[in-house]
């Protein structure tokens, strides 16, 4: 019932607007481009990836520095406006530098799950993988959440934000890594989000032909 009531809505706006699917990027400061001039950030050049693909989509920079799975949760309802077909969840990365209880991010992401589910909004999940140094336990509850949910819920899986970064399925030695990376050693640099848009960005395809069914 939404998705007709908005299509009627986007109908009276014109054609033109009713074919454009609209996909709020929900997530932290790697959504949201810290550090990077506005147009080299992650949704920016994600925007650009897909125009250049022929992609009828705009995306929302819904991205916020510093934010947890729970910061998240917390904002989602008012992220999901009537106008928003689809979203890409890329959360986690902050609950692991706090080392927080895997079973809290597990219960948070799953609400945002269920608020897309209940708007009838397609999802993106995008996985993070725990560091070692939290012990093999706390991995294994991390890493686990994000295909579980996605399975769960039907939703699209990335198992990583960083695939595009992979030579070979694999990462390589965070060495070879820092040319793609800011001084920090955590966000990407231009080129870095470059890689890793055209990682991310087939499955983002994915999703708009999933929400244009």
């Amino acid at each position: 019932m939404r998705k007709a009531v908005i299509g009627i809505v986007l109908g009276l706006a014109g054609t033109a607007q009713a074919d454009e699917v609209v996909i709020a990027a929900l997530g932290d400061s790697l959504t949201q481009g810290y550090g990077l001039p506005a147009d080299q950030g992650f949704v920016p050049q994600l925007q650009r990836w897909l125009d250049a693909q022929g992609a009828e989509a705009r995306l929302i920079n819904a991205g916020v520095s510093g934010d947890t799975t729970a910061g998240g949760l917390a904002r989602v309802d008012w992220t999901l406006t009537p106008e928003v077909d689809a979203m890409i969840v890329t959360l986690g990365g902050n609950d692991l530098l706090r080392g927080l209880i895997p079973a809290q991010a597990r219960e948070n992401l799953q609400g945002i799950l269920k608020a897309a589910d209940s708007s009838e909004v397609d999802v993106l999940l995008v996985g993070m993988e725990a560091p070692g140094n939290y012990g093999p336990d706390y991995k294994t509850q991390f890493d686990a959440i994000y295909p579980e949910l996605a399975a769960e819920f039907g939703s699209l899986y990335l198992e990583t934000f960083f695939a595009g970064l992979r030579d070979g399925g694999v990462l390589p030695d965070p060495v070879t890594l820092r040319p793609y990376f800011q001084s920090d050693g955590i966000h990407p640099n231009a080129e870095g989000v470059s890689r890793i848009v055209e990682g991310i960005g087939p499955k983002v395809l994915e999703l708009i032909a999933r929400t244009e069914d």
